[in-house]
């Protein structure tokens, strides 16, 4: 059994940064792919960002490129979400989760990930 656990949300300005951490625990994640996704009340989850095994291939929404940043230290079984620029529409719920496969693939569709995280809430204030 894998267990994610978001941390890092906040209330920030328009315009600020947070840096979202993804700790996981059960087992180690350094052959899975992990991803980023957040949702607003009322909406599917959308796919944000998303990194391979090691970390050395990324991908990445339209909506935050060139504005955050997925990174990865197996060693520490995390998973980080840089967010800079940040806008207020980007304010919602963020979720980690775990690919369900493992290897280089990046993946971007939700039924490709099988382990999430209960989410931390991001709020930009304008």
């Amino acid at each position: 059994q894998v267990q994610l656990v978001e941390s890092g949300g906040g209330l920030v300005q328009a315009g600020g940064s947070l840096r979202l951490s993804c700790v996981a625990s059960g087992r180690a994640l350094n052959v899975y792919s992990m991803g980023w996704f957040r949702q607003a009340p009322g909406k599917e989850r959308e796919f944000v960002a998303c990194t391979n095994w090691n970390g050395g291939s990324t991908s990445y929404a339209d909506f935050v490129k060139d504005r955050f940043t997925i990174s990865r230290d197996n060693a520490k079984n995390t998973v980080y979400l840089q967010m800079n620029s940040l806008k207020p529409e980007d304010t919602t719920i963020y979720y980690c989760a775990k690919s369900r496969d493992y290897g280089s693939t990046l993946y971007q569709a939700i039924e490709d990930y099988d382990y999430w995280g209960q989410g931390t809430q991001v709020t930009v204030a304008s």
